[in-house]
């Protein structure tokens, strides 16, 4: 029963993995109904790596700055309850604490892109905090640098808001 279990739970990631494909290979549209089906099958109360992987890359697909503020909104909540262990389970994923400097990096983009700087402000800093438990060389194939770059990128820009 937990080998079907784990199964079933590669089988999710591997088909939001290919949703992830179709989104980056430029269908939107295609990727937004994949993560759609998905999202319906999973539910709100789903594993929680499923929820937060989906919701991140299901933002990425909107078109509505406040619709993708809300899939971002339900990523972080949903890498809340995502504990180390289980992400250790899926090889391509982070720690769990990983996720969150990108996940408020997210959240502050939103913001900005809804005209709400002091909320961007805080999900900055919040980022920012994060950062911290990101490897500084190289080791996590340069996430972490990337993360950062995009951070202070994004400090600038709210500086000229």
């Amino acid at each position: 029963m937990t080998e079907q279990r784990e199964a079933s739970r590669d089988a999710v990631m591997t088909r939001i993995g290919q949703a992830i494909m179709l989104l980056h290979g430029g269908d939107r549209e295609e990727a937004r109904n994949r993560f759609g089906e998905l999202w319906s099958e999973i539910g709100e109360d789903g594993d929680a790596l499923h929820r937060c992987t989906l919701a991140h890359y299901m933002a990425d697909t909107q078109d509505d700055p406040g619709d993708e503020l809300a899939w971002d909104l339900r990523a972080l909540t949903a890498a809340d309850g995502l504990t180390d262990e289980r992400a250790a389970q899926h090889p391509d994923a982070p720690a769990a604490r990983a996720f969150y400097p990108l996940l408020h990096l997210n959240l502050a983009a939103g913001y900005v892109k809804l005209r709400r700087p002091d909320a961007a402000r805080f999900h900055l800093d919040r980022a920012h905090a994060a950062s911290g438990v990101l490897a500084d060389d190289g080791a996590d194939d340069g996430y972490g640098g990337g993360v950062r770059a995009a951070i202070a990128r994004l400090e600038l820009r709210l500086r000229e808001l």
